[in-house]
């Protein structure tokens, strides 16, 4: 069931409603009060990687990047990405895109723009950037076709500033800066935390979403977070001084271990873990699908989306996506790659 700005899927055991326009989302099962382990019926959310072409932040490529991208790379064509866009379920609601330069795929805004205007299924497209060249033309662009972008925050930490701030005045609401936890930008967590309230840049920002460092990289030699009461204070800190913040699923456990009996124990129910191969899949810039970004090159299968028949058959229920999933839930939605969790 679709309207102009609203979604909704209506079954027996799973349900959800969708506003495309406010990115307003609620799933339930057989009553409101049933939280469905997974989708019967496919995915919600797809991150699709357009580009790995990458040259970092002005001083050269990140040394954290979990992809070891460089300024050489693939970029995926619009003709491939409209062949894979209908291999999708129309269960599918938005598109998180991965690109490092904006100006590597000469296809970025035509990819966007056919996620709202085709005859098959209208799809919110999202997408992260470094906010470096975001130029007037392209900050116009992005804020036509996207219903949220995310600005990654680096140092210099002027040039997500400045982004955020173009995007925010050219009036995108859901405007967000991506923050790396870790041993080594720890400090900055704060930095950015009290420049929320602070910088007129980020007077219309609307979160800080903190991402857990996953240990994984060629060049990657930053530490993560290993203490729960470090990570506490952070999370302490933004809702003692009301600062809007998000995280990444891979987060979740940890903030629901922060707030736990605590006053902020209710905000544990708007909290959604691991997602992979329940609500959510990735797919890299070849039409390859694996459970996520972080576990590409790390023992799964890939599943080739560009070739298979049947959505539902050939990937919802591959025999290695099962396994995956089952996994998954008996480990309470927590990464049981990586260890992300330390003394939790």
């Amino acid at each position: 069931m679709a309207t102009k700005d609203l979604k909704a899927v209506i079954s027996k055991n799973y349900n959800y409603v969708f506003n495309r326009k406010t990115g307003f989302f609620a799933r339930w099962g057989k009553t409101k009060e049933d939280d469905p382990d997974y989708s019967p019926i496919g995915i919600e959310i797809a991150d699709i990687e357009i580009s790995t072409v990458c040259s970092g932040i002005g001083s050269g490529p990140c040394r954290w990047c979990y992809k070891s991208n460089t300024s050489r790379g693939e970029n995926m064509s619009y003709e491939v990405f409209v062949k894979l866009f209908h291999k999708l379920p129309k269960t599918l609601t938005q598109i998180a895109f991965g690109i490092g330069d904006l100006s590597a795929n000469p296809d970025l805004f035509k990819i966007l723009s056919y996620c709202r205007s085709n005859d098959y299924n209208y799809v919110v497209p999202n997408i992260t950037i470094n906010g470096y060249n975001l130029t007037n033309e392209y900050a116009d662009q992005l804020v036509k076709l996207c219903g949220a972008i995310a600005v990654s925050r680096y140092t210099p930490k002027d040039v997500c500033y400045d982004a955020v701030n173009k995007l925010t005045n050219k009036g995108l609401e859901q405007t967000n800066i991506h923050m790396l936890i870790s041993e080594d930008t720890y400090e900055d967590c704060f930095e950015v935390m009290k420049d929320s309230k602070t910088d007129p840049r980020l007077k219309k920002l609307n979160a800080i979403v903190f991402l857990t460092l996953k240990p994984k990289g060629k060049r990657n030699t930053l530490k993560g977070i290993k203490s729960l009461d470090k990570y506490k204070k952070v999370i302490d800190y933004a809702l003692e001084n009301d600062v809007r913040i998000g995280f990444d699923s891979c987060s979740a456990p940890l903030f629901m271990a922060a707030i736990k009996d605590t006053k902020h124990s209710k905000l544990s129910q708007l909290c959604e873990p691991c997602e992979s191969y329940l609500f959510s899949m990735y797919i890299n810039v070849k039409g390859q699908t694996v459970p996520c970004s972080f576990l590409e090159g790390e023992g799964f299968k890939e599943i080739d989306v560009l070739s298979i028949n049947d959505f539902t058959k050939d990937i919802w229920y591959n025999k290695n996506v099962i396994e995956f999933r089952k996994k998954l839930l008996n480990n309470d939605r927590k990464c049981f790659v990586f260890d992300l969790y330390g003394d939790l």
